[in-house]
């Protein structure tokens, strides 16, 4: 037995999701209400039986291990840890080679770190200066010191190490985890006289510490974070995501600032869907992370040069990224957290404000060059259509460049010359839809309409007389268009659909179907069955003709001649014979 199959065995699929989901027993399943949408009607189906989750609302459907994915925002091996650890399972006894750091020792850094945060935190009791930084400096409420474990580093250099000795730790366990450093003759703490912020992976698990410095020393950094360890990356790093995911998911965007106490700040005043990066050091890894929950990323670092360089440099790779990404522009202060402490309200004005990247970039370009000189529309031209190569909408690039050219006084065509003209190979890379937009919500009904006829067709063979006339690209490529292709090839087939051979591969999609037909169909009469199922086939090549029929007039729009033109009308003419059958 696999490690996932093991831990497959130890739980039940109600209990994990339970925990998300508030789920009633009706019959032989549980029914909730869907967590990515706002019905008020039970639609999310749990079957203990199959071991599989459906929701009618979002289209989503899977295993325990693809729920948990989709609202941890966790990758699978993130997610078979997390369940591993519900499970009792001790994942290192499945390894087959020889890795470099064990689970053992990665869990021991954990315990590390746990315990050094809980330290820290009775540590901040004792020092007035540490307390009187956090709630009057800062604003900090009691329960906001607690909430986020906010602690303090004593200034002895020995005092972490010599706690964690005594209980049962060893100097190499600390090392590991990042909380002592080796000196010529002795260990010694490797955060001294620092406010400490611990920093947690999605499930909520201390991998590290940020630490601000309390008393001004010259030459030391402000803030000084954990060394690469076992537990802590800074390039994946997302501060506060783990408080912020459920905020994050309802408001449908994600905002990104600078400091970690721009954060507390934020979730303090009410509005939680923030986080942030390691200071200004944004990678992709951060971008893809944040992905897992929104493609809408609003960035809003320091007003200051470094913050403004670093809003610049990840414009690129939020492009690469596939993300949507939007900035916040600040007046009147130079963090998040001294605006919130002004006014809240601006706070949330900013971020509803935020503009797209390219025109947040034309903003500011304009207003550092001499848009009259040739000096000045060369160098606003040469920063700005790096950018717009980077997006794949050619509209979109041609809206740009427009502006590129009103604003520079250039002609339309010289700027678009000079666009095509580049000296370096370009790199086209994908905007990403925006959840929710019409065509989003055209394909999850296109799937629909595929789903519910496949689960009738698989699990009433009296209505696989209806497959006549309907074609394998009808059906979205994958495992629906595999499922298709068994009905038709397996038209008497009466057995059970989760041991068929040919379907084995499409295990988890053919029990959400099976799922389906049983919540919606199983007690329907026979007539009242088939009139359902004609009606769905007769939607499905509607909703088909209509996408492919899209297709050809982009495709007519770019045609090069007649003859071109003449070959697609013809493919449309045989779309609309489809819909007169």
């Amino acid at each position: 037995m696999d490690a996932v199959a093991e831990v497959k065995s130890r739980l039940n699929i109600e209990d994990v999701i339970s925990e998300y989901v508030q789920l009633k027993r009706t019959g032989r399943n549980f029914k909730g209400i869907s967590p990515w949408t706002n019905e008020k009607t039970p639609s999310f189906i749990v079957s203990p039986e199959k071991q599989i989750w459906h929701d009618f609302s979002s289209g989503k459907g899977g295993d325990m291990f693809s729920f948990v994915m989709e609202m941890e925002g966790l990758d699978f091996r993130g997610t078979l840890e997390l369940l591993a650890r519900k499970a009792g399972v001790d994942l290192e006894q499945f390894q087959t080679g020889k890795p470099g750091t064990s689970a053992k020792l990665k869990e021991r850094a954990l315990e590390v770190l746990e315990l050094s945060a809980k330290f820290y935190q009775k540590q901040l009791t004792a020092n007035r200066k540490a307390i009187d930084y956090l709630s009057k400096e800062r604003g900090f409420t009691r329960q906001t010191i607690l909430t986020w474990q906010l602690g303090y580093a004593p200034n002895t250099g020995f005092a972490l190490t010599n706690f964690l000795t005594k209980q049962g730790f060893t100097t190499d366990e600390m090392k590991r985890a990042g909380v002592i450093f080796q000196r010529a003759r002795h260990s010694s703490d490797m955060f001294r006289g620092r406010i400490m912020i611990p920093l947690a992976d999605q499930a909520g698990r201390i991998v590290g510490f940020t630490a601000r410095l309390l008393d001004d020393e010259p030459d030391a950094p402000k803030y000084i974070n954990t060394p690469q360890t076992v537990t802590y990356d800074k390039s994946r790093q997302v501060y506060g995501l783990h408080p912020a995911k459920e905020a994050i998911r309802k408001e449908g965007f994600v905002v990104v600032a600078e400091g970690n106490l721009d954060v507390i700040s934020s979730h303090q005043a009410g509005v939680s869907n923030v986080v942030a990066s390691a200071g200004t050091a944004m990678t992709e890894q951060h971008l893809k992370a944040l992905k897992r929950f929104t493609g809408d990323i609003r960035l809003s670092f320091d007003a200051d040069r470094a913050g403004i360089a670093a809003t610049e440099r990840i414009i690129p790779l939020a492009q690469k990224a596939e993300v949507d990404l939007k900035i916040i522009t600040l007046k009147d202060a130079k963090d998040p957290d001294e605006l919130i402490r002004k006014d809240i309200n601006l706070w949330t004005k900013a971020v509803e404000s935020a503009e797209y990247a390219p025109d947040w970039l034309i903003d500011r370009y304009k207003s550092e060059v001499d848009l009259k000189s040739a000096a000045g529309k060369k160098a606003f031209t040469d920063a700005l259509l790096t950018t717009i190569r980077q997006l794949r909408d050619p509209i979109e690039q041609e809206h740009y460049l427009k502006i590129i050219a009103g604003l520079t006084d250039t002609s339309f065509e010289a700027v678009k010359a000079k666009f095509i003209n580049a000296p370096t190979p370009q790199t086209i890379l994908k905007r990403p839809k925006t959840a929710g937009t019409p065509l989003d919500k055209t394909q999850i009904e296109y799937q629909r309409l595929q789903d519910h006829l496949l689960a009738m067709l698989l699990m009433q063979p009296k209505l696989r007389s209806l497959i006549k006339g309907c074609k394998q690209e009808f059906f979205t490529d994958g495992s629906r268009r595999r499922v298709f292709r068994f009905i038709k090839e397996n038209l008497g087939f009466k057995g059970d659909p989760k041991i068929a051979e040919q379907l084995q591969q499409d295990g988890d999609y053919v029990k959400i179907i099976m799922l389906q037909f049983e919540e919606i169909y199983q007690d329907m009469p026979l007539d009242d069955l088939k009139e359902q199922a004609s009606q769905l086939k007769h939607r499905l090549i509607d909703r088909y003709v209509k996408i492919q029929k899209h297709k050809l007039v982009e495709a007519m729009q770019s045609a090069k001649n007649d003859e071109e033109i003449s070959s697609l009308a013809e493919k449309a003419d045989k779309l609309n014979l489809l819909i007169k059958r």
